[in-house]
């Protein structure tokens, strides 16, 4: 397995560029309609907050058109290179990507009218620090919206397979244990309200799928790519990691499997004060 970027739990190489790539487009319809209910229309500066290698900051620039603008800002060097390589290629002119680490750094840009973060919150050390940046970054107003995880224990296998569940606890725990917080989204209408938001929409999201299904396939590689970086940490034995992967493969080969995803909380919030 290539070298993980510091901080990033399942590094920021090609495969990792791929798997981004699938969620994208896999989740893709779903946020569609999110900022379609947020209202981010032309002429928009959304800020784009943990955009990776730049998915969804090139689905936000084709919607706020040649007149909206639209920052990205990614700490990840890698992933903000790739992103600036395809908007040279393809001359896009309304993105701006900025590397940065919201945890040490702070958003400089004002008045934006809309921001979007999705499975950002979870993995910061400091969640309220994000949401006072968010804060003093959109105008009044102007919607943050954002995509975490609420009940993540809600992934598995129907049947349920035991060592699927061991494997959400294994993840539960580094999660923690690395400083994030998976069900962030328990805390998110708290902070909201202390820095100056008020929630105008909420909504459950979960998928339920089985093998045949091009969905299936977000989910399984990331439980095929965590296995081995759990492995490389030393959490897991060779033997643990092999059975995970043996049961997944069961899995996959019966036809009636259910898999469910983890919880996701939509919230779009605006700003009031």
């Amino acid at each position: 397995m290539k070298k993980i970027e510091k901080n990033y739990a399942l590094g920021t190489h090609d495969q990792e560029i791929n798997r981004l790539g699938l969620q994208n487009e896999v989740w893709r319809e779903t946020v569609l309609e999110c900022w379609k209910v947020a209202r981010i229309k032309k002429g928009f500066k959304v800020l784009d907050v943990g955009a990776g290698p730049g998915y969804a900051s090139f689905d936000l620039a084709e919607i706020v058109g040649k007149k909206g603008k639209v920052v990205a800002i990614e700490r990840s060097n890698r992933f903000v290179n790739y992103a600036e390589g395809i908007i040279k290629s393809k001359k896009i002119k309304n993105i701006i990507f900025q590397e940065m680490d919201l945890m040490t750094g702070s958003i400089e840009e004002k008045n934006f009218d809309a921001s979007w973060c999705r499975w950002v919150a979870a993995f910061v050390s400091n969640p309220e620090k994000l949401i006072s940046d968010l804060s003093g970054a959109l105008k009044i107003g102007g919607k943050a919206i954002f995509h975490e995880y609420v009940n993540y224990r809600s992934f598995g296998l129907i049947p349920e397979r035991q060592i699927m569940k061991s494997f959400v606890d294994e993840v539960v725990k580094n999660w923690n244990e690395s400083g994030g917080e998976p069900n962030v989204a328990l805390v998110l209408p708290t902070l909201l309200k202390k820095h100056g938001f008020k929630i105008t929409h909420t909504k459950p999201i979960i998928f339920s799928v089985n093998p045949k299904s091009k969905t299936w396939q977000w989910p399984a590689s990331f439980i095929k790519i965590h296995i081995d970086y759990l492995l490389k940490l030393g959490r897991v034995s060779k033997a643990w990691r092999n059975k995970v992967a043996r049961e997944l493969n069961e899995a996959e080969k019966n036809p009636s499997t259910i898999m469910m995803t983890p919880m996701v909380l939509e919230i779009i919030a605006e700003k009031i004060k």
